[in-house]
């Protein structure tokens, strides 16, 4: 994933347009089926690399965006980055965590269960935290895919 700096930027080594911070966060979330096995994972524009990963799950795109928005402000808030920007290229997601909720309409049973505890864990975390971090749309029509897009389309 690593790749020599840009010609036009010194402050990250991917290609990034220059409207994008490079001191943020991208998040993307990838599921086979919908439902299907699910995961997520953030990146680090200034280094390129993965920061974290959670899944293969039973769940649905938008919950895993959902989560990777949530975990990406948690991984934040615990290294006192308040300001980093997260970048997501889900319109959903980000109203969810606006609203402090996830709104899925996944069925809850045996084989989502796990997954159910794991959002209601990010949706209390959302509702005792105060987090000032900057939630911005990656506009993939402009800029290309998200610089996590899993790569599978």
């Amino acid at each position: 994933m690593l790749q020599n700096p840009p010609d036009n930027r010194h402050d990250t080594v991917l290609p990034l347009p220059l409207e994008v911070a490079a001191a943020a966060v991208a998040v993307d979330a990838a599921c086979s089926g919908n439902p299907g096995p699910m995961e997520y994972q953030g990146i680090d524009l200034t280094t390129g690399q993965r920061i974290f990963h959670f899944g293969p799950v039973w769940g649905t795109n938008n919950i895993g965006e959902f989560l990777a928005i949530v975990h990406a402000l948690a991984l934040c808030w615990q290294q006192g980055l308040h300001h980093k920007i997260i970048y997501s290229d889900s319109y959903n997601a980000i109203l969810w965590v606006k609203k402090r909720q996830c709104k899925t309409k996944l069925e809850r049973n045996a084989q989502t269960e796990q997954l159910f505890q794991i959002i209601a864990r990010a949706e209390q975390w959302l509702r005792t935290h105060d987090y000032k971090n900057p939630i911005m749309k990656w506009e993939t029509s402009k800029w290309g895919e998200v610089p996590a897009d899993f790569g599978r389309k």
